[in-house]
């Protein structure tokens, strides 16, 4: 795939181990690999836009967001396929010049229809057979980056961004 237009992730299983952690006083925790903030990173070094998409519908997701500078983050996503051409039509951009990594059910719709599409290596084995790369990393530990690192080795171009960076 040639570079992508927009980049869209999930997070719970992608950027996040998939875990919830929950204190005495039941508020909820998440896990982030700040490695995946490199993946971020490299796509505002080309402009390439950034969105989240997750069905949970919570102040933490948001916090990450605000903390990465990530312009667009939608919450309480039912369906992403839907939220995906919308921001689309807004981008002036089709499904088909989108990357998208998704690790679980509720991304599949999305998934088969983008133009390049990911899955951690810990999903499960019915919506890896569905998408164009698996990461060798597990989500929350990196995968987010790699699948940015992969897209970014395919179009020649990983080694100048890494050098933008340093």
């Amino acid at each position: 795939m040639a570079l992508p237009k927009l980049v869209i992730t999930d997070i719970d299983g992608v950027m996040t181990d998939g875990g919830m952690y929950y204190t005495a006083d039941g508020d909820i925790m998440k896990r982030f690999s700040v490695k995946d903030g490199w993946g971020v990173i490299f796509l505002r070094k080309l402009n390439i836009p950034l969105a989240i998409m997750t069905g949970e519908n919570t102040q933490i997701v948001a916090k990450r967001a605000e903390k990465l500078k990530i312009e667009h983050c939608y919450l309480g996503v039912k369906d992403k396929v839907k939220k995906a051409e919308e921001l689309c039509s807004q981008l002036g951009i089709t499904l088909n010049e989108v990357a998208f990594i998704g690790d679980d059910i509720n991304d599949l719709g999305l998934l088969r229809k983008v133009g390049f599409s990911c899955s951690p290596v810990n999903t499960p084995e019915y919506i890896k057979k569905e998408v164009n790369y698996v990461t060798t990393t597990h989500g929350g530990y990196g995968a987010f980056r790699e699948f940015i690192e992969k897209i970014l080795a395919d179009n020649n171009m990983l080694e100048e961004v890494i050098d933008m960076c340093i």
